[in-house]
């Protein structure tokens, strides 16, 4: 539980964070939201194959997600879109553009991701959110790499927020 404490002259401290790397599914997390490492949005849905984090929801959650999704149009790098959750019981999907039109995460898309997803978050109102390892599938990063990547993104901006940070493991 965040907490916030008064020492004599030294001001407020912070709000304590929680931020978890867990081993798992994205999909078997009890949060509020989680977040899709998805595309610019360019091609169309139904033309993707199924694949990584995309094709668990899609399995899951029904092709209604993607719908509201193709509804925005191409998404800038590192942007975040959210939209309901289907048949998963979240209450949205936050979608990030995290790998460009050559199927590659950049340091600055995922960096950008991770702020943007909990900027959206926020403006939901949630209190808790899980991401996969954004970059670290179809977009070429390096596992390690990229978790650096989101800990470095997410350290300054995670505040109150208790944040899920889910490595996929096949059961």
């Amino acid at each position: 539980m965040p907490t916030s404490r008064l020492y004599k002259d030294a001001g407020p401290v912070p709000e304590v964070s929680v931020v978890r790397v867990v081993e798992g599914d994205l999909l078997d997390q009890r949060v509020d939201a989680i977040v899709n490492a998805w595309n610019r949005n360019i091609i169309p849905w139904w033309l993707l194959i199924p694949q990584g984090v995309s094709g668990a929801i899609k399995r899951r959650a029904g092709h209604g997600p993607f719908r509201e999704l193709a509804r925005v149009g191409p998404m800038p790098l590192g942007t975040a879109v959210v939209t309901s959750a289907g048949g998963l019981p979240y209450q949205g999907i936050i979608h990030v553009a995290g790998i460009n039109m050559l199927w590659r995460a950049s340091e600055q898309s995922i960096r950008d991701s991770v702020v943007n997803a909990l900027a959206r978050t926020r403006e939901r109102g949630w209190r808790s959110v899980a991401f996969p390892i954004i970059g670290a599938g179809s977009g070429g990063f390096n596992e390690e790499r990229a978790l650096g990547l989101m800990h470095t993104a997410l350290e300054p901006n995670v505040g109150d927020l208790e944040v899920t940070v889910v490595r996929y493991r096949r059961p």
